[in-house]
């Protein structure tokens, strides 16, 4: 990893109105740690997000410089940042200083390489399961990236840690057994099944030709009778 150089400034007071006066400013609040002890800095937020810009991992190995200050730059790497969840502006920033003859451990990104077999031949889905792995080197042998190469997998197999060769001087920390990689099947098309024609055919309603009797008719024909019965009678 190449190291960048970086321009800081020491800053005097804390707290969240020190913070927004210097946000206002251009710059945002820093701490340096890992020396004999941590210091108070600032940064121009644009540089930082500049130097991120393209770059797979999140270790930046630095050489920062006092701004005014003609002492030795110190080596250090970029350990995390912190943003507003509703603008995402960069509001701080942590570095830690490093030696250059003692290891770290850091994060490294995981870069596919090559056409997994059954990706080409059977349209499977290639997944990079882990996108980051953690390494211990020393700063100067940081890797950008760590290659895996997925070429050979078909549907089914698993690319583990224990595939992947690391540069020289760098070790892999993460379980052997750990996926980086898999092949799945391919999603299988949605198939809509026909609609059935008796399912689409309109029911036509009941068509009734007779008309139903008045309850009451058995009644009346009684009384039409009646008077019949009556002239037997006399």
């Amino acid at each position: 990893m190449q190291m960048q150089e970086l321009t800081i400034t020491r800053r005097e007071g804390t707290g969240k109105g020190a913070a927004k006066r210097m946000r206002r400013s251009g710059h945002v609040p820093a701490i340096l740690y890992g020396g004999t002890s941590a210091q108070t800095i600032a940064v121009d937020p644009k540089t930082i997000l500049r130097m991120l810009h393209g770059h797979e991992g999140t270790t930046l190995l630095l050489s920062l410089k006092f701004e005014g200050d003609g002492g030795a730059a110190k080596m250090a790497i970029l350990r995390d940042m912190h943003f507003d969840p509703v603008s995402e502006d960069l509001l701080h920033v942590d570095f830690q200083e490093v030696s250059g003859n003692k290891p770290i451990t850091v994060r490294v990104a995981v870069h596919p390489v090559g056409e997994a077999i059954g990706v080409r031949e059977t349209k499977g889905i290639l997944n990079l399961v882990l996108h980051e792995l953690s390494v211990s080197c020393l700063p100067t042998r940081i890797p950008d990236r760590i290659d895996a190469d997925v070429s050979n997998l078909a549907i089914g197999d698993v690319l583990t840690i224990a595939n992947l060769t690391p540069p020289e001087g760098v070790r892999i920390l993460n379980d052997p057994g750990q996926a980086v990689a898999t092949v799945a099947p391919p999603m299988a098309e949605e198939v809509v099944a026909p609609v059935a024609a008796a399912a689409t055919t309109v029911a036509e309603p009941e068509v009734l030709t007779e008309r139903k009797p008045k309850e009451d008719a058995p009644a009346a024909e009684e009384g039409k009778k009646a008077p019949a019965a009556a002239k037997k009678e006399k």
